[in-house]
């Protein structure tokens, strides 16, 4: 702990512990807005590698890839790469290669990283691989387990694993216990990696990372550049402010949030947002974000229970909507989700479509306009006219989930930053030039809080606003030649 906390307070961090929650990082300077505050090489991380899509195990790109000779399992897109992961992975090809075919199939993602967790202890105790205040084993054996927490049938799962690990490992003094133990802190503490783009790669551990505690009012922010993970601040945090992310998606209720978090993570957030649970506002947003409409489609209200259970009734006009009309339509709703998953799931994404503007509409009919269900299927829409290059409609989905994104996510939140990107794309794309540099603008005054100003990324969409703000002066300059 003493490494840690030096290795740290040269940072500007230190950590600390709260009775309530237990240990918690906290900042030692000021930091700004979009400062990383602290970025970390992932201890262990694997892939999400499946049987329909493969990506490389050092950088998880996913063109040109070629499978590992000797194991079949792991896949590498050059020398580079295989050459960084040689050390640890000549330990795992090894073990792989003694399984037959059929065991191979349950090499998962979630097992493929215990065994390289203890493959990479064995190599640090070795002195194989070097190990830092930051990247040792101890910070694994700090983390929460929640072992007590855990139910009999997951118990259960977690000591499977833990055979499967120790038949794959092949060590005689393994403790399995230990193993079905780790898994239940991978399940706690491991962080989904994704893209600047927030679609998940892989998974990986990251033990001074994981220090960070929760909040659904973050003022951080977890991205990753790569592998790397990096935590920027959102706003001004001063000197002993303690640092707080978000594990969970926020657009939901306080009871979504609550039971989401006590599901994965075992415990009861007590942030800002939470604690206004039952509180007036907090019972009308979430009606909004997750209950019905009024039936009179003037009317703008939310509804909620009526005194004797018969239905629903609104908070603006008092009209009551009975409990079997509303049944009725969720029950039309479920019915056309499944033939919209059949139609999927067999290519026809033309007719899958068909089926979700469909939804839409029963959903429009049924849920308030700043639902978050109806949200959902206007992001399917959008990524299936994308992908049918339709951008004119996509345009218009994309547009009406902004003000719901507005409305369930922070000012500089990731999600809110790339639907503006995506919205400013696609406005290009049409020529509306004006509009494309607006949004573009909003996008890039979000993303490079989330994202920093020297990413790629984000260096990309300078590269477009700066394109596009040439292209409107252009046009006004011919317009005036005229």
């Amino acid at each position: 702990m003493e490494e840690l906390q030096s290795a740290l307070r040269d940072r500007g961090l230190a950590v600390s512990y709260v009775p309530e929650k237990g240990r918690c990082l906290v900042t030692t300077n000021d930091f700004y807005p979009g400062e990383v505050i602290i970025s970390q090489e992932p201890y262990v991380c694997v892939p999400n590698n499946s049987a329909t899509e493969s990506r490389c195990d050092g950088c998880f790109a996913s063109g040109n890839l070629k499978k590992c000779s000797a194991c079949q399992v792991v896949w590498y897109c050059g020398s580079t790469c295989q050459k960084s992961e040689w050390k640890l992975h000549r330990l795992e090809c090894d073990a792989l290669s003694k399984l037959d075919k059929d065991r191979q199939k349950s090499v998962t993602p979630s097992i493929r990283l215990m065994v390289k967790l203890y493959l990479r202890r064995k190599l640090q105790s070795e002195k194989t691989i070097s190990a830092t205040a930051t990247d040792n084993y101890n910070l694994v054996e700090e983390l929460v387990s929640h072992m007590k927490d855990i139910d009999e049938k997951q118990l259960v799962l977690y000591a499977q694993m833990a055979n499967l690990v120790s038949l794959i490992l092949q060590w005689p003094d393994i403790n399995i216990k230990e193993i079905a133990e780790n898994f239940s802190k991978l399940a706690c503490n491991a962080h989904t990696i994704c893209d600047s783009e927030l679609r998940p790669l892989g998974t990986g551990l990251y033990p001074v990372v994981s220090i960070i505690n929760h909040s659904c009012l973050p003022n951080a922010v977890l991205v990753f550049e790569g592998r790397l993970a990096v935590v920027r601040a959102l706003q001004h945090m001063p000197k002993g402010a303690e640092v707080l992310i978000s594990y969970i998606e926020t657009a939901g209720s306080t009871m979504t949030r609550q039971k989401s978090l006590r599901q994965q993570y075992f415990f009861t957030c007590a942030c800002p947002r939470c604690i206004k649970m039952g509180q007036q506002d907090d019972i009308r947003e979430s009606a909004i974000l997750e209950g019905y409409r009024c039936k009179d489609n003037i009317c703008n209200g939310f509804l909620l229970r009526d005194s004797n259970d018969k239905g629903f009734v609104c908070q603006e006009c008092g009209l009551i909507r009975s409990k079997e009309e509303v049944k009725k339509i969720a029950a039309e709703i479920r019915e056309t989700s499944d033939k919209a998953s059949k139609s999927l799931s067999s290519g026809n994404l033309k007719e899958c479509i068909s089926m979700h503007k469909m939804i839409e509409k029963l959903q429009q009919k049924l849920f308030h306009p700043f639902s978050i269900s109806l949200m959902q299927t206007r992001e399917k829409l959008l990524k299936m006219l994308m992908e049918l290059n339709d951008w004119r409609a996509a345009l218009s989905y994309c547009k009406l989930t902004i003000p719901v994104y507005q409305r369930v996510y922070q000012e500089f939140h990731p999600l809110l930053g790339l639907q503006y990107y995506t919205s400013g794309k696609l406005e290009w794309l049409l020529g509306n030039t004006e509009d494309a540099i607006k949004s573009l603008s909003k996008a890039a005054d979000i993303l490079r809080i989330t994202h920093g100003t020297n990413t790629p990324f984000v260096k990309e969409l300078m590269m477009k606003l700066e394109e596009a703000r040439a292209e409107a002066s252009y046009k006004l300059s011919s317009k005036d030649d005229q």
